[in-house]
């Protein structure tokens, strides 16, 4: 049984997880290009963490502009077995009020400017996405949320679109009408590539604002979204904290699948595939294409 090894993909406002033991930034190369920053790896209360800020220390990258794909594939080189996104959002309802810890369950992706997979001509995969979030690392994240933040809420729906921009009026109301719970630009494609790296995945969609449909407040308010980052980020580490003290030592079987996705996945005939894109794909999906033949 493979180590528990927790990856923490830290969003606006979260570009460094404090209080690790031996901590230290460490580069790693990806066959996929250039990863948003170096990780920061370390221990915390035993248990071994991998940090990854999403748009680089400083803020550097925009959402569109993030490597997902070197993201993901340096996180698992990295040895990570489960993930969580830590992701600023909007609110489109009421009661999830700025402040509040949605532990999301499913995604509506509105992204067009992505690379959204590892595969493709050469080496197709089809990997199942019905249940995107690993439910037992929600469950976990979840308790730890609880123990750290005023307002948690567990499952949702988080509308990714592709900004940088933030929603026109009309389209906040339609993703209301929909049943959206939340809006973020970054937990696509980064959700899916999870998926097919075999990584369980799940999200804290940190509330910032209401959008821009709510009548009092209008526009998004930036200075406004700035201040809820600071106080949301002093509780999204508290979570990690928690969460990483309530870890198992060993990695266990995700309910959902998402460890073993791609045991039936592949679909290209072995003798059929583009030896480029499988030399690229060696962390990925080393575990299913480095098994001897039947």
């Amino acid at each position: 049984m493979a180590k528990c090894v927790l990856g923490v993909i830290g969003g606006s406002g979260i570009y460094d997880l404090p209080g690790l033991e031996e901590a230290r930034w460490e580069e790693i190369d990806s066959p996929w290009g250039r990863p948003s920053d170096a990780v920061r790896r370390g221990f915390y209360a035993g248990r071994e963490v991998v940090f990854l800020p999403r748009h680089g220390r400083g803020h550097r990258v925009s959402p569109t502009d993030v490597n997902y794909r070197a993201n993901i594939d340096v996180l698992k080189r990295a040895g990570v077995t489960d993930l969580i996104s830590l992701s600023a959002c909007g609110s489109l309802k009421e009661e999830l009020q700025p402040g509040t810890f949605v532990i999301v369950d499913q995604f509506i992706d509105r992204t067009f400017a992505r690379y959204k997979s590892f595969f493709g001509e050469g080496c197709v995969a089809h990997v199942p996405f019905g249940d995107p979030v690993s439910p037992g690392l929600a469950g976990r994240l979840a308790a730890a949320a609880r123990a750290a933040a005023p307002r948690v809420v567990r499952g949702g729906t988080y509308l990714v679109m592709e900004g940088p921009q933030f929603s026109t009026r009309a389209e906040s109301n339609l993703y209301r009408s929909w049943g959206c719970s939340v809006i973020g630009m970054t937990a696509m494609p980064e959700a899916k590539l999870a998926r097919e790296a075999e990584i369980c995945y799940a999200t804290l969609a940190m509330v910032t604002d209401y959008d821009c449909w709510h009548e009092t407040h209008g526009a998004v308010d930036v200075p406004a979204v700035i201040r809820v980052l600071n106080e949301n980020a002093h509780h999204a580490r508290d979570t990690v904290a928690n969460l990483l003290k309530a870890l198992p030592e060993h990695h266990e079987p995700c309910p959902a699948g998402s460890d073993r996705a791609l045991e039936f996945a592949l679909m290209t005939a072995p003798d059929r595939r583009d030896p480029a894109l499988l030399a690229r794909l060696d962390a990925v999906a080393g575990r299913v294409l480095n098994r001897p033949a039947a």
